[in-house]
């Protein structure tokens, strides 16, 4: 299996296969309450048949070209994961999103992970927008956006029904243009 590192501390974006439904599911029990707050992961995710059909539904998006999913992996452990929701090349655009352990917290991982996705999609897919969908109250995801350089283009009112209360979403994004700008901004930095 291949590992793309995101750094020298040793962390690296692998592949998130059904094989795997073991490994994935202690993870989600590992951070099934702090994951739980705007992510509704730890609410499908429950045992291990539900852990094998939701890395199931992400091979069938990788092999329909509609979604992928990657794993953080820390020192070898599955910490959190990477993903596109949604995948459309033909209109050249793309949802990522996001979540960790809380143990992974504070350490850059996911926005590595998210460059090395964004990069990947526009530059060898032709994606030219990456959204990112966020629960108003998220601020660490929110956080993720501005550290990627996306837009805050509009919020969504009460638009998110999670676990009986409604909550707003922001829709945040960036464009190829923007994207290769801040990328060659950071290299020459």
């Amino acid at each position: 299996m291949y590992a793309i590192s995101l750094g020298d501390d040793g962390a690296q974006l692998c592949p998130l296969e059904p094989w795997q439904a073991e490994e994935f599911l202690h993870h989600v029990d590992r951070g099934r309450e702090f994951i739980g707050q705007h992510n509704g992961l730890p609410d499908v995710v429950t045992d291990l048949e539900s852990s094998r059909a939701f890395l199931t539904t992400y091979a069938q998006r990788t092999a329909s070209d509609t979604g992928r999913l990657y794993g953080i992996r820390s020192d070898g452990e599955l910490v959190g994961a990477v993903l596109f929701r949604r995948f459309d090349a033909a209109q050249g655009v793309a949802e990522a999103g996001c979540w960790l352990e809380p143990a992974a917290v504070g350490r850059g991982l996911v926005t590595r992970a998210v460059r090395v996705i964004i990069d990947w999609a526009v530059e060898h897919r032709g994606i030219h927008r990456v959204e990112w969908w966020v629960a108003a109250e998220n601020q660490p995801s929110i956080a993720v956006a501005r550290r990627l350089g996306m837009i805050k283009e509009a919020v969504l009112r009460e638009s998110y029904l999670y676990r009986g209360k409604r909550h707003d979403e922001e829709i945040w994004s960036v464009l190829a243009p923007q994207w290769r700008a801040a990328r060659a901004a950071r290299t020459h930095a």
